[in-house]
């Protein structure tokens, strides 16, 4: 499976805000097909509260258009949701995206609305300072 063309950045930011990676990729055996999400990481909460898990799919949304890349990523995060509950559901999914695509079509009304609906999480990352700027869950 091809690596999206920031990978690299959102890998190095995600150990840069103190998560360690555990899996690149990540892949979910047990299901009828073979799944690969981009990274796995964990980070210690606390020495009371333990591990947080987290898997996270990264897209840079440049393709020709915005809103199709929209559609395959809502699509394949809703998959990746799924499997990951099947397989470790204690392990959070968020979908990865630039701050400039965060800030634009993810605000929009509808695109709002489809993000609530499938409960996506997101991770936004600045390309530019390549760092993570926001987590919304």
């Amino acid at each position: 499976m091809a690596k999206d063309k920031y990978h690299e950045l959102v890998k190095q930011a995600l150990i840069d805000d103190g998560w360690t990676i555990t899996h690149d990729p990540m892949r979910l055996s047990g299901l009828a097909r073979p799944v690969e999400i981009d990274l796995g990481a964990e980070k210690l909460i606390g020495a009371q509260k333990g591990m947080e898990v987290i898997a996270v799919e990264i897209k840079s949304f440049l393709g020709l258009s915005e809103l199709y890349e929209f559609y395959g990523a809502v699509g394949q995060f809703s998959f990746y949701k799924e499997a990951l509950e099947e397989i470790e559901p204690q392990r959070v999914l968020f979908l990865a995206v630039p701050v400039s695509i965060y800030e634009g079509l993810f605000q929009e009304p509808i695109s709002q609305k489809v993000i609530n609906a499938h409960e996506v999480k997101i991770v936004v990352y600045d390309i530019k300072r390549k760092c993570i700027v926001k987590w919304k869950n």
